[in-house]
């Protein structure tokens, strides 16, 4: 599980949405943020990460990853430069795992409190 954050954040530094969708498994489902409408199924997790990367948007880890259960909790921010100027948004992710080690639920946790220079 941890592997599968370090390579989320790679893939997305990479700016590559199939890497990322490729963690997930066909039914997946991805809330970012928290109370947002979901994107179900890997083709919609895939359209979803290609227009995240579309900003420029770099994901920088902020401390370890915890793993309990089927669970890989982390923090990190989302670095971008939007409209002339540098943001950030400091985000908690959980990923929660099937027995294949694929992802089957990400819940992304942040709000308005945590959007830096916008």
């Amino acid at each position: 599980m941890e592997a599968a954050v370090h390579e989320y954040v790679a893939a997305f530094e990479a700016g590559s949405a199939e890497r990322v969708a490729a963690l997930y498994a066909a039914d997946a489902t991805v809330e970012d943020p928290v109370g947002a409408p979901k994107y179900v199924g890997r083709e919609a997790i895939q359209a979803f990460y290609s227009q995240s990367m579309a900003t420029g948007a770099k994901l920088k880890l902020l401390g370890p990853i915890r793993v309990v259960a089927d669970y890989a909790v982390f923090p990190f921010s989302v670095n971008l430069h939007w409209e002339g100027g540098d943001r950030r948004i400091d985000v908690i992710d959980t990923f929660r795992f099937n027995d294949a080690n694929e992802i089957i639920e990400m819940r992304a946790f942040w709000g308005p409190t945590n959007m830096h220079g916008f």
